[in-house]
């Protein structure tokens, strides 16, 4: 799917009938770089996916990264895939040193 469909399909995971589901991996990321779910979840709701997705030929799956910044101004990226259309898990989540947009 395009940028524009996966931030939408995105935006129904936050939704009531939705589903996100943080990685052990993503949450020890998040831990390193001094960052909460709090902060995940504003870049979730309003960060930009800006590339096409990339193919996980381990997986198959599709691998989607959007961008923002978090509450304090730190920007940042986290990379997720879609389980189903209505549930996405986050794989990593990572600091951007400088906004690359």
């Amino acid at each position: 799917m395009s940028p524009a469909q996966a931030k939408e399909t995105l935006r129904k995971c936050l939704g009531v009938n939705g589903q996100i589901r943080p990685s052990r991996h993503f949450l020890d990321e998040l831990k390193n770089e001094n960052l909460t779910l709090v902060d995940a979840w504003q870049v979730l709701r309003n960060g930009t996916i800006f590339n096409a997705p990339e193919h996980d030929v381990a997986t198959g799956e599709w691998k989607y990264r959007i961008e923002g910044k978090e509450p304090e101004g730190k920007s940042m990226a986290i990379v997720f895939c879609f389980k189903q259309m209505d549930y996405a898990l986050l794989i990593t989540v990572f600091s951007i040193g400088r906004a690359t947009r």
